[in-house]
């Protein structure tokens, strides 16, 4: 049996100097909010925006207060109407679900199949049967679907795609960005996610009448001249005074902590891979242990992992979560009935209206979760590989008795 753990799967690395200094910048300016600047100054929120544009290799970028607040607005600023039909995975987090709920939509969820994508053959059936205009697709923990055969499914019905990049910030498929291939993409910034502001997101897009009413939407008080990376005033015209102000654009501050971490990513994904790799490879070797697998256009960030057991209990499950966490291992299960952790699934995001997806519970019943953060070092991940393997073992012997 493998030594305890006894890190935190909860502490993420330290904000370097960079951002600290221009956070105590901001904050000896007092000009937190989004637009107090001074003359033709541009804010750290639009400085933000447009290095943020550049490295995603988009045309518009909008900066706002959370994720799931991003993927909120960019449904409405879409055109999603009162109670209209908005298909997403079934495999998700509630953020998802609860944004199409607050821009007053209702979710249809797409089964997922053994390795945690987006089941083609099902969207392209509720696409066609429910007449839906819109796909929110999760890129749910980092796992990116072969998007060339996805969007032949978004052109055959002339859907709009929103992708929800939260797990996928510097990922891309078959060399484009994740984020890339629809309407928009949408970026979470919390503290658990691949740059860290404690709370945040980002919209990016190459439309400019989209942008124009995510702007508007985000609390512009008609100064959206002064945003980074916006288009051009004609944009705004026609929409300025139609659109409500739901306001949410991100402050000064978070701006600021955030614009460093940008050049750094890149590095930070090549150390998530590292650590990534070296758990998969112990991961693989452990029977009746399942971990997905890749295709070699996809590019992932590895800042968790996910296996199945498949054929386990509920019991048999729990019995696993708590043999980890007594040798210090946090790991999360996507197959119970109440939320966990951050962990849930949709037979408790009540406010949707319940729907079969047997599939894609059987594969959630046996799926687990596993934070990598990068205050652990490859030797640490090697640990926590063998005490899991070691719990599996013992499960798994359990499953033949």
């Amino acid at each position: 049996m493998a030594k305890a753990f006894n890190k935190s799967f909860t502490q993420q690395e330290a904000i370097d100097q960079e951002s600290i200094a221009l956070a105590m910048r901001v904050l000896k300016s007092g000009r937190l909010h989004r637009y107090n600047t001074l003359d033709d100054e541009l804010s750290q929120v639009s400085l933000l925006e447009q290095e943020y544009a550049l490295y995603q290799d988009a045309h518009y970028c909008l900066a706002c207060a959370s994720g799931g607040y991003a993927l909120n607005i960019a449904l409405r600023a879409a055109g999603l109407k009162s109670n209209e039909a908005v298909l997403t995975n079934m495999y998700t987090l509630a953020p998802v679900p609860g944004a199409i709920a607050g821009a007053g939509g209702h979710a249809i969820f797409i089964e997922v199949d053994n390795n945690l994508l987006l089941d083609l053959e099902d969207l392209a059936n509720k696409a066609q049967s429910s007449g839906a205009r819109f796909l929110l697709l999760s890129h749910m923990r980092g796992h990116i679907v072969d998007m060339e055969n996805l969007m032949g499914v978004v052109e055959k019905y002339n859907l709009t795609l929103i992708e929800d990049c939260a797990h996928t910030m510097g990922a891309k498929w078959n060399n484009t960005r994740s984020g890339n291939f629809g309407l928009a993409g949408c970026f979470s910034t919390q503290t658990y996610k691949h740059i860290n502001s404690g709370e945040g997101g980002l919209i990016t897009t190459d439309d400019a009448e989209f942008m124009a009413r995510c702007i508007m939407m985000s609390g512009s008080y008609m100064l959206y001249e002064r945003h980074g990376a916006a288009p051009d005033p004609d944009a705004f015209k026609k929409i300025r005074l139609q659109t409500p102000n739901l306001s949410g654009r991100m402050d000064n501050l978070r701006a600021a902590i955030l614009r460093p971490q940008i050049n750094k990513l890149e590095n930070n994904i090549r150390r998530w891979n590292e650590r990534y790799a070296l758990v998969e490879a112990k991961l693989r070797q452990v029977k009746n242990i399942v971990v997905p697998d890749r295709k070699a256009k996809e590019f992932y960030v590895g800042s968790s992992i996910q296996f199945r057991i498949p054929n386990v209990s509920k019991q048999q499950a729990r019995n696993f979560i708590e043999d980890n966490r007594q040798l210090g291992v946090e790991v999360k299960w996507f197959g119970g009935d109440n939320p966990s952790g951050f962990t849930s699934n949709h037979k408790s995001w009540q406010y949707v209206e319940r729907q079969q997806l047997d599939r894609s519970d059987r594969i959630l019943s046996g799926l687990f979760d596993l934070r990598l953060p990068l205050t652990f070092s490859k030797q640490d991940c090697g640990l926590l590989a063998d005490i899991i393997a070691d719990c599996a073992e013992k499960v798994t012997t359990n499953l033949h008795e």
